[in-house]
């Protein structure tokens, strides 16, 4: 019989991560423990965290781990995943499927038997800077570059919009696109009305793309970005609840998005990427993963997932670089060397 037990763990960052929604300065996670008494010796472990507003199955954490628990008890009579039922709830599915796949790995971290998940391929990253005043940003994009990136991502919309075209102009003067991708995101700071003039006073930087420029739901506009500008845009926040398949291609028809980025943990789980990127796909619609923030445990399941996903020959790079957040994270085999994460066991 297999059981499953229920942790938390409140994990504090160590620099307060800003975006356009807010600052986070700690992270509350539960942990599933997989056991079964037919096989004493492995284990699986899965993460399940949300991000308050932000999550469609976010709740006060009482009320969380009360559903959590029931999916659980679920599992525990059934040993299947009721991923229909699960559907609403990303963080909790991708927190069972996690523990279901290491479990079926005999415990291992490769869960699905993969070149990154032996330690012989690293996958590549992009480095993150995160909001702050202008020599913040600048200090942060200077570390990441000389760490050996060739991809880094600014999140912008917390300073003047002319100071951060500065900014990426002063990195455009020094650093050419064949010596570094820009990407940005715009975590929805943008409003509908001014988006489409920013987005095109950013393109003139070779910048590679721009993620969610204006609030979700907002599916005329944001298709009307997609097809007038000339910097292809990714929709991240755009997919989260969007949870029904056929919703899913209503969205991807109607917004005919050049990218999608996806976050298991918001955006249906492991089930649910792999259903985003082939829908995706038939679409000539590109996509990426990264992750939410989530502990090692959350990380390493979405790095297996990526690498099982897009195999060796990954032509963007992934978001995976957040393992070094947080002050007190979980102990894992994982090493970012260079621009890529590598499993180191």
């Amino acid at each position: 019989m297999r059981k499953i037990t229920i942790t938390s763990k409140l994990l504090h960052f160590l620099q307060p991560a800003e975006t356009s929604r807010g600052v986070y300065n700690t992270r509350l996670s539960f942990y599933l423990k997989l056991t079964s008494d037919e096989q004493p010796n492995v284990v699986g472990v899965g993460e399940c965290a949300t991000l308050p507003d932000l999550s469609c199955d976010a709740m006060p954490p009482n009320e969380y781990e009360r559903k959590l628990r029931a999916f659980c008890d679920e599992y525990e009579r059934t040993g299947i995943i009721n991923y229909e039922a699960m559907r609403p709830y990303p963080s909790m599915l991708f927190g069972i499927e996690t523990a279901v796949a290491q479990f079926n790995a005999k415990g291992s971290l490769n869960f699905f038997g993969t070149p990154f998940g032996r330690g012989e391929d690293g996958i590549p990253i992009n480095g993150l800077v995160w909001m702050g005043t202008f020599n913040e940003m600048f200090n942060r994009m200077e570390e990441k570059l000389k760490a050996g990136y060739h991809c880094v991502k600014l999140k912008i919309g917390a300073i003047d919009f002319e100071q951060e075209l500065q900014l990426i102009q002063h990195i455009r003067a020094s650093f050419s696109r064949n010596d570094v991708e820009l990407r940005v995101d715009a975590n929805g700071g943008f409003t509908p009305k001014e988006a489409l003039s920013r987005i095109e006073a950013l393109a003139q930087y070779d910048i590679h793309s721009i993620e969610q420029p204006i609030k979700q739901h907002q599916w005329t506009e944001m298709a009307r970005l997609c097809a007038e500008t000339h910097l292809p845009i990714g929709l991240d926040e755009e997919l989260i609840g969007v949870n029904d398949k056929q919703k899913k291609i209503e969205l991807l028809d109607t917004i005919r998005p050049q990218y999608i980025v996806l976050k298991p943990s918001l955006h249906g789980g492991m089930a649910g990427t792999k259903e985003w990127i082939q829908l995706a796909r038939a679409r000539h619609i590109g996509s990426w993963i990264t992750s939410a923030l989530e502990s090692n445990v959350g990380l390493n399941a979405i790095a297996q997932l990526t690498a099982h996903i897009y195999g060796t020959n990954i032509h963007h790079a992934q978001g995976l670089g957040t393992g070094q957040l947080f002050a007190d994270n979980v102990r894992m085999p994982l090493k970012v060397i260079d621009d890529k994460l590598w499993i180191t066991q």
